[in-house]
């Protein structure tokens, strides 16, 4: 039984982050795949890079010991190796920065027709989504609050500081645009496992799109210090199937036309 608890541990999606975790959590999106495989590209250049200046090291102690050459050389510059220590890392840094550049410039793309838009609007300290393609009787676009459940008062199976009461419902391999702005001060919308961080400034729209490729939970929190409670108020995003997404709006947006 603890085997096979270890195993699906070990093969189930990690989206939210877990004690003692080392790495990244698993991608939902093109884009924090992205980032996952070139930071483990550059990760096997830098052990490259440690064992090579390691080898250098132990060698140059090993060969240059005082008892080995009681009479140092005197050697005062070497035009060669100086050429060669600084052609070298300037080619290793470019094979680092074209990669690196690529992602960066397409984390910056913004898809020109998303299916769903959805405001984030930040609050000391909770937060407030519109949908703003779907309307109520009255013209009042979808919109609710999200507060952190209590620690307190969480629920079996909930994330302790990490759930909220209102989940950001979103359909699954569906493109998605994000609009991020404040109320107050700054703060910002970060979700790991969807390779979001995008700052909520007063008196801006900032944006983002997103495709989260696979249904599942993911959590995020405020990354930019935004006050007292800044570490109570948490993202919850729930991405499921197309179908079952426009059941959960219409539910949402029925309470909304009655009490209009």
């Amino acid at each position: 039984m603890i085997v096979l608890e270890w195993l699906f541990l070990t093969i189930a999606p990690c989206d939210a982050a877990e004690p003692w975790q080392l790495g990244s959590q698993d991608a939902a999106t093109p884009m924090m795949q992205g980032i996952i495989d070139l930071h483990h590209d550059i990760f096997f250049f830098l052990i490259q890079i440690l064992v090579f200046v390691s080898w250098i090291l132990v060698r140059t102690l090993w060969h240059f010991h005082y008892k080995k050459n009681p009479i140092p050389q005197r050697i005062v510059h070497g035009t060669t190796i100086e050429i060669l220590w600084t052609i070298f890392p300037s080619i290793i840094l470019m094979f680092i920065a074209i990669p690196s550049f690529a992602l960066l410039y397409s984390m910056d793309e913004v898809v020109v027709d998303p299916a769903i838009t959805i405001k984030a609007i930040g609050h000391q300290w909770y937060r407030t989504y519109e949908y703003s393609d779907y309307n109520s009787s009255d013209e009042q676009s979808l919109t609710f609050d999200s507060y952190m459940i209590p620690e307190d008062d969480p629920e079996l199976g909930q994330s302790r500081l990490l759930e909220v009461d209102n989940r950001v419902v979103v359909p699954a391999k569906t493109h998605l645009r994000i609009i991020v702005t404040s109320a107050d001060v700054l703060h910002s919308w970060a979700v790991p496992s969807l390779g979001v961080k995008c700052d909520a400034v007063p008196g801006r729209l900032n944006q983002t799109s997103i495709l989260v490729q696979r249904e599942g939970v993911y959590y995020g929190q405020c990354s930019e210090i935004c006050g007292t409670n800044h570490a109570f108020m948490p993202i919850v995003v729930e991405a499921v199937d197309r179908k079952d997404y426009g059941s959960r709006v219409e539910n949402q947006l029925i309470p909304q036309t009655e009490q209009a």
